[in-house]
């Protein structure tokens, strides 16, 4: 196929030999299988911010360091620099958490080159080679369900001592790799993964990433319905006592004292209106 012109930059660099097909394209970046040598890669090329339909980017960046205060200042004020350098750390945000989340053994995407806006990475592919498919795409038996659920759990943990939160981990953003003959989830999507200790939303961001697990795998075993691992996670996190291999139940009482009636319906509107628009979105682009 024709190259898109923000690929052809690297094709001229030589990080890219050819385009061979568009993969998808989602709210945040299209993604194209490319030839680099004798590998097939893929080639995530960002939307601009006016194309982006990402909502609430202010939850995700809170905290988030840049590299000088001459940027951080022009971000504050929303000058035209400022608004370029919020892109490039929107952009670079994904670099980062795929460095952090690999080095601490999450499965993600192995990332190669990030250059002018399009970050190269690993194509993840199914048992045939082939691109690998989300899990919405994917029906499960009851016994897979909850292995894969349960594998997720561990890879949301292992995110979470490493200081990170996803922010927008869905059935939407989980491929189906094939890995030495065992299918098995590789997380996705990360320019929006928050800094758990430095970002006031992170312990919502949490709940919901792992209420949408609960919610997806169980279509196929109802009986996850009625755990409660998110917030089990998260207070053994506040006390400083999670670990990689921290043994989860699933159940969790809440401590009995005054509660923020007002907050609570909030974030749940919050949680619901987004998962609404995220369905929403994947149906349009379906």
């Amino acid at each position: 196929m024709k190259p898109p012109a923000r690929l052809q930059s690297l094709i001229e660099e030589g990080l890219v030999d050819t385009v061979v097909r568009q993969l998808m394209s989602g709210k945040e970046a299209m993604v194209f299988v490319v030839r680099c040598g004798t590998e097939t890669r893929c080639a995530k090329v960002y939307k601009e911010a006016s194309q982006r339909s990402f909502r609430q980017a202010v939850d995700y960046t809170e905290n988030r360091k840049v590299k000088n205060s001459r940027q951080a200042r022009a971000m504050a004020k929303g000058s035209k620099f400022g608004r370029e350098a919020q892109e490039a750390a929107w952009q670079s945000a994904e670099v980062d958490a795929l460095y952090r989340l690999a080095d601490a053994g999450v499965r993600v995407p192995k990332p190669y080159n990030f250059f002018e806006g399009v970050l190269l990475m690993e194509l993840v592919t199914d048992a045939n080679g082939d691109a690998a498919p989300r899990l919405n795409d994917v029906r499960f038996s009851a016994e897979e369900a909850h292995a894969h659920h349960a594998t997720l759990l561990v890879e949301v943990v292992r995110m979470l001592c490493a200081g990170v939160v996803h922010g927008d981990l869905s059935e939407f953003n989980i491929l189906l790799g094939h890995d030495q003959g065992v299918d098995g989830p590789v997380i996705i999507d990360l320019p929006q993964a928050i800094d758990a200790a430095g970002n006031n939303h992170a312990q919502r961001m949490l709940l919901r990433d792992v209420a949408n697990l609960r919610g997806f795998f169980g279509q196929f075993a109802p009986d996850l319905l009625t755990t409660n691992f998110g917030p089990e996670i998260w207070d053994l996190y506040q006390r400083g006592v999670l670990q990689v291999d921290s043994v989860l139940t699933g159940q969790f009482e809440r401590q009995t004292g005054a509660v923020d009636v007002g907050g609570l319906m909030r974030e749940i509107d919050d949680a619901v209106a987004e998962d609404a628009a995220r369905r929403l979105r994947m149906q349009t682009a379906a």
